[in-house]
């Protein structure tokens, strides 16, 4: 009996400890937790307020006087092809900003001497390199995807683009994707996934607040955004990238009627007067019927 009573003495006091415990873990417990909740919350604030304070301003528009042209409404612009990232004996990214930006004063000297203060940019794709869209593409790159999407390609569309703003009372970017853009071999990712919109996107972003521009890209959901009608008043042009259609050394003449003619006839629910297009490097005019 004496020893059942101490047994049980000891059984209550191993109990003690054990709620002794208990009540202490669950004190840490709740100064842990809001020690953290305090630490989130101070980062929170501290991205908040770093973010907050990141400010684009808006170019001042152009307040001196015109040209000694004939006044014209409207300019465009196209722009593609700049494939940032790409290096070549004589082309790398610093190149490809140095060219775009060259190209924004040759739009800006020739609009002053016609006095056209409006513009659309039509973006034509390709607009970076990509990394590896075909084999061997890793050993001709200057740059990342991460450093050709998010830093190299929107920083000089950006700048192209507030350059032009020092002369346009208003800009307006119409834009498609390239094969270049494809995220990996072909089929590998879905055809909604391309750097090219990416691009565009952040373009978007970093100009929202700029009153003067205004961007619109394709983007259908689960789709390449392949085409986009761009509409200046009555008039209407297709814009593609230029590699849906076949073709094997130099420009592709054949295809390229065969594909308008189809487009037009009625493979397209879109009218158009134009077609603009990229992917082949060249300047060419090809009158194909009307």
């Amino acid at each position: 009996a004496q020893v059942s009573i101490i047994e049980e003495a000891e059984q209550y006091d191993d109990l003690g400890r054990a709620k002794a415990e208990l009540a202490r873990l669950r004190r840490q417990l709740y100064e842990t937790k809001h020690k953290h909740a305090d630490y989130l919350a101070t980062v929170d604030q501290a991205v908040r307020d770093t973010i907050g304070a990141i400010s684009i301003l808006p170019v001042p528009p152009y307040k001196g006087p015109g040209g000694s042209g004939n006044d014209e409404t409207h300019a465009v612009a196209l722009l593609s092809d700049m494939q940032t990232g790409k290096i070549t004996p004589d082309y790398n990214s610093d190149v490809a900003r140095e060219r775009t930006l060259l190209y924004a004063d040759k739009i800006i000297d020739v609009a002053r001497k016609r006095n056209v203060k409006h513009i659309t940019v039509a973006m034509l794709g390709d607009m970076i390199e990509g990394v590896d869209i075909f084999p061997g593409q890793q050993w001709l790159i200057d740059s990342t995807l991460y450093r050709q999407v998010f830093d190299t390609t929107p920083t000089i569309i950006v700048d192209y683009i507030r350059k032009l703003l020092t002369w346009f009372d208003s800009v307006e970017i119409e834009a498609v994707q390239g094969n270049h853009g494809r995220i990996g071999r072909k089929g590998q990712f879905g055809p909604e996934d391309n750097a090219d919109k990416m691009v565009y996107r952040i373009v978007s972003l970093l100009l929202r607040d700029e009153p003067r521009v205004i961007m619109s890209f394709a983007d259908p959901a689960g789709e390449r955004a392949w085409y986009k009608i761009m509409e200046l008043g009555n008039y209407r042009a297709l814009l593609i990238h230029g590699d849906q259609i076949r073709g094997s050394m130099g420009f592709p003449w054949y295809g390229l009627g065969k594909k308008v003619h189809a487009w037009a006839s009625g493979g397209l629910p879109d009218t158009f007067d134009d077609v603009f297009l990229g992917h082949y490097h060249q300047i060419a005019c090809v009158p194909l019927n009307h």
